[in-house]
Parts: structure tokens; sequence; C-alpha cells
């Protein structure tokens, strides 16, 4: 694996960390929600982007479009990076606050990413921490 990869894995690892801030919050304040949705979507856009390294540089699989999410999903869900189809619910949500312009949406998206996104992130995170990551590479991280 390349620079590139273990910093944008560690970027995932930090926002992830910052993205986890929000069982503590108090999801009635129209700016932690709109804070919430925008870190969901850098985290969700960095843990796709960590798939696509892992798919190429490990798996050597270069025939899909690299910069489509979905199919990075699809290639990620195949060699078991992620183990549930709920990640296509997290694009359809990352897609859909782009257009959330009363704020709706991310209320939606809020209780989402507590009951079950989190966990997502959190199981592809231990995912690489402990498959992709060398033992040597691992102990940089902490």
């Amino acid at each position: 694996m390349d620079e590139k990869y273990y910093r944008r894995f560690e970027s995932f690892r930090n926002s992830l960390a910052a993205l986890e801030e929000i069982r503590e919050r108090d999801l009635n304040d129209s700016f932690i929600l709109s804070g919430a949705g925008a870190k969901f979507n850098i985290t969700f856009d960095l843990a796709w982007k960590v798939m696509k390294d892992i798919v190429i540089q490990r798996f050597a699989v270069v025939d899909f479009p690299k910069g489509s999410p979905r199919e990075v999903l699809r290639k990620a869900y195949e060699f078991q990076l992620i183990s549930d189809d709920a990640w296509m619910d997290m694009l359809r949500d990352r897609n859909d606050l782009t257009h959330d312009y009363d704020g709706e949406i991310v209320k939606t998206v809020c209780e989402r990413l507590i009951n079950c996104y989190l966990a997502l992130f959190e199981a592809f995170q231990e995912t690489v921490e402990t498959r992709y990551l060398p033992e040597r590479e691992d102990k940089a991280f902490e």
C-alpha cells in the first residue's frame, strides 16, 4: 500500500472519531445537525476512497469506474471489506444531504448514523486495521 492510502486511512480514523461525538450531542440543535451532516459526508467519502485504495492496490482491480462510490462499494462487498448492504443506504443518504435545504433530511440521517452507520464505519475501521495494515504500520497510527 502506498503512503497516500495510509494518510487517507488516518484521516478516516480522525474523522470517524470526531463523528462519534454525535452520540453525546443535542440533536435538537440545528448547528449540531448541520455539523454532523458535514462530518458524515467527509467520513463516508474517506471510507469509500480507502476501500478504493485497497481494491486497486491489494486486489489489483482496475476495471471499474474509479470515481464511482457505488461501484467501489460493490467491489468492497465482494472482497469482504464491508458486510452489509446498508452502505448503499449510506450512499443514498450522503447524496440526499446535498439537497437538504430545510434541514429535514439531516435529522433522519443523524438518527440512522447513531443507530446503524457508526457501527458500520467502526466495523470497517476494524477490518482495515486487522487485515490491511501491516503490524509495524498499525503502530504508527496509535
